[in-house]
């Protein structure tokens, strides 16, 4: 005789999520619920709302690294519960940031002697890198201030309108007036004469960017360097220089090794770089590089002994995953000069031919220039019927992550696509969106355009010549309405 019983609603043990009560409610959205559900439905539910997100390796809008190896997986899982901070518990860790710190200062050529420790911090990305650069730019300049009996209450920094948006946070969050550069037609980089005229004496420093967030392009450091000197040696001042090489840090060492942008110019004072980026590493790591000591001021950094050494911290945050750090040492020790040099090759020819058959179309613009960031930034050349907006919507439904976007001022009349060229973007890749671009091109002049209106037959004309009109207004008053939104906005491209 066989015995059975009826199975509970709660004995999850021989259902699947999906015949489970679970997938019938909908999830709190922003209470907790009251009560707990099995762990699978949990992850079911989880994962599937999930798969609405985008594909990260067809996100071509972020600098971001979105694929590393699975022997790197496997550190970052076997460490993602270490929390960097505990440096007394995790003594190796830290280690491993200071060979990275050491390894990283190296290749930006600092002054550094054979057993030299190097000055640097890891960071939860270039944004909290650039905020500790700046608190010791402005507090080195507050004490030469005040030892010199002169005020220390209005300091202010110099960049391009170009830069991220990390820049204006902090002018705002550390109360530091931030002068701007503008941008002009052609010219969408700091211009280095522009920049060094607006240095007065309250000016902490100048920041330089090292692959511009809008086309990937260099600024002219050593020219900022020399205009620099020169006025330095008028003036008496020390106004000084911090590169923003978030992007083009990992770049340009193996691409431009002749290019002179680092400590080898002795007014640079501070280099940021993003690990997360050309650095090879998933999002959440970040560097900054002092050039020697004395220009990281002693009373920011907090000391802290353990295993009876002294150990110097100087961060925003507290608590981090140690994770990330080991990525870092892992791509550094794993590819070395060599490897860096073949996968910044191997982008910048991916660019090349993206750039290629952008252009072969007749279609765009190229914006973007072949020395810097592997990336192609372009426009249309023709913007009578659509615009890059609609091109940025349309790429979605082939699975493209392509943004469209308008020029900082003065150049905000400009409006570009950008596609970022990562270390897993193959040629197929660019050949198949290349084609994807013709596509949508081709879909877009058989629609009716969305920037003028409808053309009338003669008869009807007269008629609606008062709508026409009214219609007109319309746009004209919406079109007023954007210029002022988006001269209010501030720059997040990134």
């Amino acid at each position: 005789m066989v015995l059975s019983k009826a199975v509970s609603e709660s004995d999850m043990s021989v259902h699947s999520t999906f015949a489970s009560r679970y997938v019938r409610s909908s999830l709190p959205r922003y209470r907790m619920p009251e009560n707990s559900i099995p762990k699978e439905a949990a992850y079911q539910i989880i994962n599937d709302e999930l798969m609405l997100d985008g594909n990260p390796r067809l996100n071509l809008a972020s600098f971001v690294t979105t694929w590393m190896e699975p022997e790197c997986d496997k550190l970052i899982m076997a460490s993602i519960n270490k929390n960097y901070v505990d440096m007394d518990e995790y003594p190796v860790t830290t280690e491993l940031q200071n060979r990275c710190v050491n390894m990283i200062a190296h290749l930006f050529h600092a002054p550094l002697g054979e057993s030299e420790t190097a000055v640097g911090v890891g960071t939860v990305g270039s944004s909290e890198a650039i905020m500790l650069a700046g608190l010791a730019f402005k507090r080195r300049w507050q004490n030469r201030r005040k030892a010199e009996g002169k005020p220390f209450d209005k300091p202010n920094i110099i960049t391009g309108a170009n830069v991220q948006v990390c820049w204006e946070k902090f002018a705002r969050y550390f109360e530091v007036e931030l002068k701007e550069v503008k941008l002009r037609d052609g010219y969408y980089v700091m211009d280095p004469e522009q920049a060094v005229e607006m240095v007065d004496e309250n000016t902490i420093c100048v920041a330089a960017i090292l692959g511009s967030t809008l086309n990937g392009e260099f600024e002219d450091v050593k020219l900022l360097n020399d205009l620099l000197d020169k006025k330095n040696k008028e003036t008496g001042w020390e106004t000084a220089i911090h590169v923003d090489a978030a992007s083009g840090g990992f770049i340009a060492p193996f691409l431009y090794p002749e290019l002179e942008w680092d400590f080898r110019l002795p007014w640079v004072k501070s280099i940021n770089v993003s690990g997360h980026k050309y650095g090879l590493v998933y999002a959440g790591i970040g560097w900054c590089i002092w050039r020697n000591k004395e220009d990281l001021p002693e009373e920011l950094i907090f000391h802290i002994n353990y295993l009876g050494a002294d150990q110097p911290t100087f961060t925003l945050n507290f608590s981090k995953g140690s994770s990330q750090v080991i990525a870092q040492y892992y791509q550094l020790i794993r590819h070395g000069f060599e490897g860096y040099r073949n996968i910044m090759e191997n982008c910048h020819e991916n660019a090349m031919v993206l750039k290629e058959g952008l252009e072969k179309t007749g279609r765009f613009n190229i914006v973007s220039k072949d020395e810097g960031v592997p990336l192609v930034a372009f426009s249309l050349k023709d913007r009578s019927r659509h615009d890059e907006f609609e091109i940025s919507d349309m790429l979605r439904r082939f699975g493209w992550i392509v943004p469209a976007y308008t020029m900082p001022p003065d150049a905000q009349h400009v409006t570009v696509l950008r596609v970022v060229i990562r270390e897993e973007f193959s040629r197929t890749l660019a050949e198949r969106l290349v084609l994807d671009i013709e596509k949508v091109m081709y879909q877009l002049d058989a629609l009716p355009s969305k920037l003028m209106p409808p053309t009338l037959p003669a008869p009807l004309l007269a008629k609606t010549a008062a709508k026409r009109t009214e219609l007109e207004t319309q746009r004209s008053v919406t079109d007023a309405w954007k210029k002022f939104v988006l001269a209010k906005k501030t720059n997040g491209v990134c």
